[in-house]
């Protein structure tokens, strides 16, 4: 079991100016912050990143939303990290999602739901090396 997770705030939650909230809630909730940066991806970035769903039918879309503006990838621990933060995100569709959690205090529809959140501790793995290397990962706060 990894004790650490990929946080991704999404482009509409930085263009809404609500990643300092989104941080704060997270931090809030007992995640640690080893890495955090403000980046933009090219499609050809986000295409690597996404590439698990290029047959999908949403992939197009989720390429051009995700390199519409910035993002805030972050890299977390805490124990149980992945399984956590998923309960702290909650549901894909902020209207599904219970209340007090990210996507339904700031997500705005399906694809702009303020947040990504890895799905397994081995994609956890895989995304915080994909955006940070070793010598990126400190523990930030206490």
């Amino acid at each position: 079991m990894s004790n650490k997770t990929l946080a991704i705030i999404k482009p509409d939650a930085v263009g809404n100016n609500v990643a300092g909230a989104i941080i704060e809630k997270i931090q809030s909730a007992g995640f640690k912050t080893l890495a955090f940066k403000l980046t933009r991806i090219t499609p050809a970035i986000a295409g690597q990143f996404y590439a698990v769903h290029k047959e999908r039918p949403f992939y197009q879309d989720l390429i051009d939303y995700m390199t519409s503006g910035p993002i805030v990838p972050i890299a977390l621990e805490k124990e149980n990290a992945v399984e956590e933060f998923r309960k702290l995100i909650g549901a894909t569709d902020p209207k599904k999602a219970d209340p007090g959690t990210i996507r339904a205090l700031f997500g705005t529809g399906i694809e702009a739901n303020a947040i990504h959140g890895s799905d397994s501790d081995e994609n956890a793995l895989r995304e915080i090396a994909f955006f940070f290397s070793e010598s990126d990962l400190v523990l930030i706060n206490g």
